[in-house]
């Protein structure tokens, strides 16, 4: 209660005593004792407008700490769909080239649906333009659904990268050393291998996992200078034939920080897929394994990969069976620069007496601006029955 009314309540007062007093005598005692309960009441009415502010204000911190609480108990929305990619640029003077290359720009495209339901989808575009006559290619590299079964399985459907060697399913360029991937993995595996199809994934908690994947399979070619190359069977689910699909399995350990330890099977009734003449057929089998270990500033990769193919046509030429290998010791100075040496072998044509073994031995540097941005140097030496060298420059980003 304000002030202004307390005054107005007394004034009320004094008149009414007054009236009072006119109608007879008032002793003194009387209008001292009119007085005394009048302040009583005054001090009453005080109290009273005092304890009802304190009401007022408690009633208003309470509302203010509701409130207040109410905008730290909301969560923040969390994104459902993520938008990343890559991207390298490249610089070969080579023996045999001398060319500036924008050789990938990625763009990746993922979808939360639910905790247990997600899209996860990739898209390229190789030496910056495609189309008729033109040098490079668009291409879905991964469209697939993941669904979690539970927290240790889950299963994929749709275009996915292959479970196999180091870098198929990882291959972002802060993440290996060399301007160039590996020859090795290139030629043999091949990297990068996209299969359209099923594939059911597991982990246990002492560092297993495993993959099984069934996919629409390759399809080589049968006449030509390219016959019953891998590389050249890749079909990238464009129309791909599916007589002869193919299935593998990995089997992966990562029970200790920075190791993984891996082998991969795949199996095929036949990469020609039917397309070649009576006897071209031939079925196939991929065996590849690898190591791979970061102990503080030393790293060590190592990988061997091998085709047997079962049939006339591909023995004929030798490339019934084509394999290789290669060891890459890496060191680190500091969190932004490290070294690398690598020393790879791969022979397409195995089977022949002949000596058709290619070798390649590089030596270079990373310089990381970022974790995700990465500045390349290499120097690469070929030889047996390659013959190229020369060094590579590159700059590639990851987000």
């Amino acid at each position: 209660m304000s002030l202004t009314r307390l005054l107005s309540i007394t004034l009320l007062l004094a008149v009414t005593s007054m009236a009072n007093a006119s109608q007879g005598k008032v002793t003194l005692e009387e209008l001292k004792s009119l007085i005394l309960k009048q302040q009583k009441q005054i001090e009453d009415l005080k109290s009273r407008v005092k304890s009802n502010e304190q009401k007022v204000e408690a009633t208003g911190e309470i509302l203010d700490k509701s409130v207040t609480n109410a905008e730290v108990d909301i969560p923040a929305s969390t994104p459902k769909t993520h938008v990343g990619g890559y991207g390298e640029l490249h610089y070969n003077n080579l023996d045999s080239k001398n060319e500036v290359d924008f050789h990938r720009f990625v763009l990746f495209f993922d979808h939360d649906f639910s905790d247990k339901l997600r899209l996860y989808s990739e898209l390229e575009l190789e030496h910056t333009m495609s189309g008729e006559g033109k040098p490079g290619e668009v291409e879905l590299e991964q469209a697939f659904i993941e669904y979690d079964l539970n927290d240790q399985q889950n299963i994929k459907a749709g275009v996915f990268l292959m479970p196999v060697g180091l870098l198929n399913e990882t291959h972002e360029p802060n993440t290996f050393y060399g301007v160039e991937r590996n020859p090795v993995e290139t030629n043999i595996i091949p990297t990068t291998w996209s299969e359209g199809g099923l594939v059911f994934s597991g982990r246990h908690a002492s560092g297993f996992s495993y993959d099984i994947a069934l996919g629409s399979g390759l399809s080589v070619p049968t006449t030509g200078g390219n016959a019953y190359k891998i590389r050249k069977g890749r079909q990238k689910v464009s129309e791909a034939s599916a007589n002869s699909g193919a299935i593998t399995g990995r089997l992966k350990w990562t029970g200790w920080k920075g190791v993984e330890l891996a082998a991969t099977l795949v199996h095929q009734n036949d990469v020609t897929q039917g397309a070649g003449a009576a006897g071209a057929e031939s079925s196939a089998t991929l065996l590849e394994t690898h190591a791979a270990i970061q102990r503080g500033r030393f790293g060590l990769r190592a990988l061997y990969a091998s085709w047997n193919l079962n049939g006339a046509g591909a023995k004929l030429i030798g490339r019934d069976r084509q394999t290789g290998w290669y060891i890459e010791p890496s060191y680190k100075f500091d969190t932004k620069l490290g070294m690398f040496a690598r020393y790879n072998e791969w022979d397409n044509e195995a089977g022949l007496n002949t000596s058709s073994k290619k070798k390649q031995t590089e030596i270079g540097l990373n310089y990381w601006l970022h974790d995700d941005v990465v500045l390349k140097v290499d120097y690469m030496d070929q030889s047996g029955n390659a013959k190229d060298k020369g060094f590579n420059l590159g700059v590639g980003y990851n987000f």
